[in-house]
């Protein structure tokens, strides 16, 4: 779990379903926020009670939805294989479905067919659904030579103890919305487009802080009670596109402006953690609880000084800490975009919460994204002893469709030329350590 910061709020945007209070005979207010009239024009007289319903984020574009978007208040996982027999033609049949429906709801509108009428009295509510093709996808469906080098299998790390039934798969889809039953209705009409062309494999669900409910913005907090993401790059950083997404001569050329996902379930083993003094959580991570601040002292935002001791000569922010391992400058310049989701699925027979974060992060390149940052963290981590990866996936997420296309289109009907170099990296230059279609060694 890295180091790393949320992107600011999503701009509210305008709904077709907006979000609308209705009030009762005796002029009393009765619906809460986020009560709505439905799909219907609302009555003239009726008075919005909150804007949070109106938000919306736009499906066409650059980039997909849901990578530079804010944290969301709920989010759903989901990976489909193929079903036998389905191939290229079913998969574009399913990915231009599932791209008209993304594009409905996210705009507030119910599903073309069979809507479930779950999310009627809400807005768009910052809907997200973003699509993603895992590795064996290329074989199902013929398309081998167009297999990014990016997304060759993960290496095995020492704190894995991985479900392989809950990990990977043929397609990879991440919704997230401000409103419970927006994400589940989302959920339910992706699922339905999957018809026969795909079967889910696994699916996940996460949540964040609900937007509002602090004084002000804050990075946000898992659930070891930790503020969770202060070094993230953010847009405004004038490397970002560069270490988050293909740039637009990119190889292959279908994944121009696309990003690569790593998602992993994360256990947090939280009876052990909630064990220790707040000194020793403190040590563990590098930073206050209380405020993110580093060790070496400051607020939040203020370089950490790793060279700091005590009047003992011991480092400040211990040499295991989680802060210091994960730093940028400490993996070669290695950074990555998190956007995660903590998780709860009830208890273990014997009372243990089955908790943590579905971990979530974005870069141009998995090999100088997550990889170094994970192998680090393999070395010496302290947060490895309360943590375990339970399952994991790694997804090609393509750019953004245009208008009048689909998510895939251009790898699904060839609408971009170029194949996979053996070898390549970012821009199809080779890269060095990496052996020709594979991996780098070690």
């Amino acid at each position: 779990m890295p180091d790393q910061s949320p992107l600011p709020a999503q701009t509210p945007g305008v709904s077709r379903r907006r979000l609308l209070g209705t009030a009762g005979a005796t002029g009393l207010v009765l619906g809460t926020a986020g009560a709505a009239a439905g799909y219907a024009a609302a009555p003239a007289q009726a008075t919005p009670l909150t804007s949070l319903g109106a938000e919306r984020a736009m499906f066409h574009g650059k980039h997909q939805p849901g990578i530079t978007d804010g944290l969301q208040a709920r989010g759903h996982l989901a990976a489909f294989d193929l079903a036998p027999g389905a191939g290229r033609k079913e998969a574009a049949a399913l990915l231009r479905r599932w791209s008209a429906t993304a594009e409905r709801l996210m705009a507030g509108e119910p599903a073309a067919h069979g809507d479930t009428d779950v999310a009627r009295d809400a807005g768009p509510s910052a809907l997200t659904i973003t699509f993603g093709f895992g590795h064996s996808f290329f074989g199902r469906t013929g398309l081998e030579k167009q297999r990014p080098a990016a997304l060759d299998p993960l290496p095995s790390f020492s704190s894995d103890q991985l479900n392989k039934a809950r990990s990977d798969g043929d397609l990879w889809v991440q919704i997230g919305a401000n409103d419970a039953l927006v994400a589940f209705h989302a959920l339910r009409a992706v699922q339905k487009d999957a018809g026969t062309a795909a079967r889910l494999r696994w699916q996940m669900n996460g949540f964040n802080r609900s937007p509002g409910a602090t004084s002000h913005p804050m990075t946000a907090r898992n659930l070891m009670g930790q503020v969770d993401g202060t070094r993230n790059p953010k847009p405004a950083d004038p490397d970002f596109d560069q270490r988050v997404f293909v740039p637009a001569d990119g190889q292959p050329a279908w994944m121009a402006h696309g990003s690569y996902v790593v998602v992993r379930r994360i256990r947090m083993l939280l009876d052990d953690w909630e064990k220790l003094p707040l000194k020793d959580q403190e040590a563990v991570i590098g930073r206050r609880k209380s405020d993110g601040a580093p060790l070496s002292g400051g607020t939040e935002t203020t370089e950490m000084d790793l060279e700091k001791t005590d009047a003992n000569g011991e480092y400040v922010v211990p040499v295991n800490a989680h802060a210091r391992i994960t730093r940028p400058d400490r993996n070669g310049g290695a950074a990555m975009l998190r956007r995660p989701f903590s998780y709860h699925d009830g208890f273990d027979a014997d009372g243990m919460p089955d908790a943590g974060l579905l971990f979530i992060c974005w870069q141009a390149d998995p090999l100088r994204g997550f990889v170094p940052v994970q192998r680090k963290l393999d070395r010496g981590d302290a947060l490895s002893r309360f943590i375990r990866h339970e399952s994991s996936g790694l997804f090609a997420v393509p750019g953004g469709a245009a208008k009048g296309e689909y998510v895939g289109q251009r790898l699904l009907e060839g609408l971009a030329g170029g194949g996979r170099a053996a070898g390549a990296g970012r821009g199809g230059r080779a890269v060095p350590g990496r052996p020709a279609g594979g991996r780098r060694a070690g």
